[in-house]
Protein backbone atom coordinates (compact mmCIF):
# COMPACT_ATOMS: atom_id res chain seq x y z
CA UNK A 1 0.00 0.00 0.00
CA UNK A 2 1.11 3.56 -0.63
CA UNK A 3 1.40 6.39 1.85
CA UNK A 4 -1.96 7.96 0.95
CA UNK A 5 -3.81 4.64 1.13
CA UNK A 6 -2.17 3.98 4.52
CA UNK A 7 -3.43 7.34 5.77
CA UNK A 8 -6.90 6.52 4.43
CA UNK A 9 -6.83 3.20 6.28
CA UNK A 10 -6.02 5.05 9.52
CA UNK A 11 -8.84 7.54 8.92
CA UNK A 12 -11.29 4.70 8.26
CA UNK A 13 -10.14 2.88 11.40
CA UNK A 14 -10.79 5.87 13.67
CA UNK A 15 -14.09 6.66 11.95
CA UNK A 16 -15.30 3.09 12.63
CA UNK A 17 -13.98 3.25 16.20
CA UNK A 18 -15.72 6.56 16.88
CA UNK A 19 -18.99 5.21 15.45
CA UNK A 20 -18.81 2.18 17.76
CA UNK A 21 -18.36 -0.25 14.86
CA UNK A 22 -15.99 -2.48 16.79
CA UNK A 23 -16.36 -5.53 14.52
CA UNK A 24 -15.17 -3.33 11.65
CA UNK A 25 -12.30 -2.09 13.82
CA UNK A 26 -11.26 -5.65 14.65
CA UNK A 27 -11.48 -6.58 10.98
CA UNK A 28 -8.78 -4.00 10.27
CA UNK A 29 -6.31 -5.78 12.58
CA UNK A 30 -4.16 -8.75 11.55
CA UNK A 31 -4.76 -11.95 13.53
CA UNK A 32 -1.39 -11.52 15.28
CA UNK A 33 -1.82 -7.78 15.89
CA UNK A 34 -0.61 -6.20 19.12
CA UNK A 35 -1.84 -3.00 20.78
CA UNK A 36 0.53 -1.46 23.32
CA UNK A 37 -0.59 1.28 25.74
CA UNK A 38 2.05 3.43 27.48
CA UNK A 39 2.40 3.89 31.19
CA UNK A 40 1.70 2.00 34.39
CA UNK A 41 -2.08 2.40 34.63
CA UNK A 42 -4.51 -0.52 34.79
CA UNK A 43 -4.98 -0.09 31.02
CA UNK A 44 -1.25 -0.02 30.21
CA UNK A 45 0.51 -2.95 28.61
CA UNK A 46 0.39 -5.07 25.48
CA UNK A 47 -2.85 -6.56 24.17
CA UNK A 48 -3.31 -9.33 21.62
CA UNK A 49 -6.19 -8.99 19.16
CA UNK A 50 -8.55 -11.10 21.37
CA UNK A 51 -7.53 -9.08 24.45
CA UNK A 52 -8.10 -5.83 22.56
CA UNK A 53 -11.54 -7.11 21.49
CA UNK A 54 -12.39 -7.70 25.15
CA UNK A 55 -11.23 -4.17 25.97
CA UNK A 56 -13.45 -2.75 23.20
CA UNK A 57 -16.39 -4.60 24.76
CA UNK A 58 -16.00 -2.41 27.84
CA UNK A 59 -16.30 0.87 25.93
CA UNK A 60 -20.09 0.93 25.45
CA UNK A 61 -21.01 0.33 29.12
CA UNK A 62 -18.41 2.89 30.20
CA UNK A 63 -19.24 5.48 27.50
CA UNK A 64 -22.85 4.86 26.38
CA UNK A 65 -22.75 7.77 23.90
CA UNK A 66 -19.49 6.48 22.44
CA UNK A 67 -15.82 7.32 22.60
CA UNK A 68 -14.84 9.61 19.76
CA UNK A 69 -11.20 9.67 18.64
CA UNK A 70 -10.40 12.43 16.17
CA UNK A 71 -7.13 12.32 14.23
CA UNK A 72 -5.62 15.80 14.02
CA UNK A 73 -2.38 15.14 12.16
CA UNK A 74 -1.19 12.15 10.13
CA UNK A 75 2.41 11.58 9.05
CA UNK A 76 3.25 8.48 7.02
CA UNK A 77 6.45 6.79 5.95
CA UNK A 78 6.76 3.28 4.58
CA UNK A 79 4.43 0.95 6.47
CA UNK A 80 3.92 3.32 9.43
CA UNK A 81 1.44 6.10 10.09
CA UNK A 82 1.97 8.47 13.01
CA UNK A 83 -1.27 9.93 14.35
CA UNK A 84 -1.82 12.86 16.70
CA UNK A 85 -5.38 12.61 18.00
CA UNK A 86 -7.86 13.81 20.60
CA UNK A 87 -10.69 11.91 22.24
CA UNK A 88 -13.98 12.80 23.87
CA UNK A 89 -16.49 10.74 25.84
CA UNK A 90 -19.02 11.23 28.59
CA UNK A 91 -18.58 8.32 31.00
CA UNK A 92 -21.39 6.58 32.85
CA UNK A 93 -19.63 7.58 36.11
CA UNK A 94 -20.39 11.23 35.26
CA UNK A 95 -16.84 12.11 34.27
CA UNK A 96 -15.73 13.54 30.94
CA UNK A 97 -12.87 11.75 29.22
CA UNK A 98 -10.92 14.04 26.92
CA UNK A 99 -7.41 12.84 26.19
CA UNK A 100 -4.61 13.55 23.75
CA UNK A 101 -2.69 10.79 21.96
CA UNK A 102 0.09 9.79 19.69
CA UNK A 103 -0.53 6.48 17.90
CA UNK A 104 2.13 4.75 15.85
CA UNK A 105 0.20 2.40 13.58
CA UNK A 106 2.09 -0.23 11.57
CA UNK A 107 0.45 -1.76 8.50
CA UNK A 108 0.99 -5.17 6.92
CA UNK A 109 -1.00 -6.37 3.90
CA UNK A 110 -3.67 -3.68 4.31
CA UNK A 111 -4.29 -4.23 8.03
CA UNK A 112 -2.76 -3.02 11.28
CA UNK A 113 -0.24 -5.44 12.77
CA UNK A 114 1.00 -3.20 15.60
CA UNK A 115 -0.25 -0.09 17.35
CA UNK A 116 1.61 1.85 20.02
CA UNK A 117 -0.54 4.30 22.00
CA UNK A 118 0.91 7.19 23.99
CA UNK A 119 -1.50 9.29 26.06
CA UNK A 120 -1.96 11.33 29.23
CA UNK A 121 -1.89 8.46 31.72
CA UNK A 122 -2.72 10.67 34.71
CA UNK A 123 -5.97 11.65 33.01
CA UNK A 124 -6.73 7.95 32.55
CA UNK A 125 -6.09 7.29 36.25
CA UNK A 126 -8.33 10.15 37.40
CA UNK A 127 -11.13 9.58 34.90
CA UNK A 128 -11.32 5.79 35.17
CA UNK A 129 -11.12 5.73 38.99
CA UNK A 130 -14.15 4.20 40.74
Amino acid sequence: MGIESNKELVTNFWRAFSEGKYEEVLGLLTEDATWWVAGTTALSGTYSKPEFAKLLGQVTPMAPKGLRVTPKLLTAEGDRVSVEAESYAEFSNGRTYQNIYHFMMVIRAGKFCAVREYLDTEHVTVTFAP
